[in-house]
């Protein structure tokens, strides 16, 4: 008998209803492997992607077709443990064959990296905080800061051609004590940027998950113009920008305000009144939650694709709110690295993120 649950319950394709899912690909990286994924509705695998690395969070298709994705630099230190989990490092945009077409590295880079093409990206980085701004940050795990005693912070860093034109430091800019870490939080990382999105008016939407914030920053000033906090939100990611200018969310629900039991959702909040306009969770709540990472995608015909990350599950959701189409990630492998094995020894299928595309998003394809 399988002892691996998720696998045994079922991978690939589980269900599709032909009529409402998106006729498209779905792009797929696991977070214990070194190969990208672009597979179709009945999970055939349309593309892949060989990497010199095992992925380091997520990919995603450019407008002009090629591949970004982040690998974890298998040479980079480790400030505090986790690192080894969410670290990545190598950023690369690779052409359908493979060939790297620009390429960044910043061993201390995690979690998110926008890339805006033509050799720009955002991307979350580390800084460690001095001894007295780790003293007066409250909340968190007492005595949970990094082996080297320190509290590292999170930057925000623009990078053009390789040069880097923009800067955010949340040592400067965020006030602790309206952004404390939340108290089941280990005091190693504050606050956990795990997404970047460039907006539409030029400022930078981000998500943190150590303190169960989503807040807008503007780029000119480095200020924090928008806030949705926890009573809202819990430990989520992937906050993304509609074109309608709401913000959508994966809300994962870990500790959630006011909440005895835990369960995640996609929301998608107005941006001027902060009031959820549209919202899925499972019919059965607590059959849809991934305590970590996860994400949400508004696609092209108005559906919505939801990822499960930390069982490697991806759903897309109807105009009506009924899903239409569920997969599970068949690639199955351990995490490489010793450290992050001790803490996920299983055979893992996560992914990171999942982004559908239409056909007409992917001619090379054809």
């Amino acid at each position: 008998m399988d002892q691996n649950i998720i696998r045994r319950r079922g991978v690939g394709t589980q269900g599709l209803d032909e009529k409402t899912a998106l006729k498209g690909y779905t792009l797929i990286a696991p977070l214990t492997s070194k190969n990208v994924y672009l597979i179709d509705n009945n999970g055939k695998v349309a593309h892949q992607w060989d990497l010199p690395h095992r992925v380091g969070r997520h990919a995603r298709l450019l407008p002009n077709g090629n591949l970004a994705v982040g690998m974890k630099d298998p040479d980079a230190p480790a400030p505090f443990l986790f690192f080894n989990k969410y670290g990545g490092g190598i950023y690369q945009e690779l052409d359908p064959e493979g060939k790297v077409v620009n390429e960044h590295r910043d061993p201390l880079g995690h979690h998110d990296c926008y890339f805006a093409g033509d050799g720009h990206f955002y991307y979350a980085g580390l800084q460690a905080l001095t001894k007295e701004q780790a003293a007066a940050l409250p909340g968190g795990v007492p005595g949970t800061e990094a082996p080297d005693g320190k509290v590292y912070s999170d930057t925000i860093r623009e990078v053009k051609d390789g040069k880097l034109v923009w800067e955010w430091k949340v040592a400067e800019k965020l006030d602790p004590k309206v952004f404390p870490l939340q108290h089941h939080y280990p005091r190693e990382h504050w606050p956990l940027i795990n997404a970047i999105y460039p907006m539409a008016d030029g400022n930078i939407l981000a998500s943190m998950r150590s303190v169960s914030a989503v807040v807008i920053i503007e780029k000119s000033t480095g200020d924090i113009i928008w806030h949705l906090d926890s009573t809202v939100v819990a430990q989520q990611h992937c906050a993304n920008e509609l074109p309608n200018g709401n913000i959508l969310i994966f809300d994962n629900g870990a500790f959630r305000h006011r909440e005895s039991f835990q369960w995640s959702r996609a929301i998608e909040v107005d941006r001027a009144t902060k009031k959820i306009v549209w919202q899925w969770h499972a019919p059965s709540k607590e059959a849809f939650y991934t305590p970590f990472m996860g994400s949400v995608q508004r696609l092209p015909n108005g559906n919505t694709l939801l990822c499960e990350s930390a069982f490697g599950r991806v759903v897309e959701i109807n105009t009506d709110g009924e899903m239409c189409w569920e997969y599970v990630c068949p690639y199955f492998s351990q995490y490489p690295e010793k450290e992050a094995r001790d803490f996920f020894p299983s055979n893992s299928n996560a992914l990171f993120r999942a982004y559908k595309y239409a056909p007409e998003e992917i001619p090379w394809l054809q």
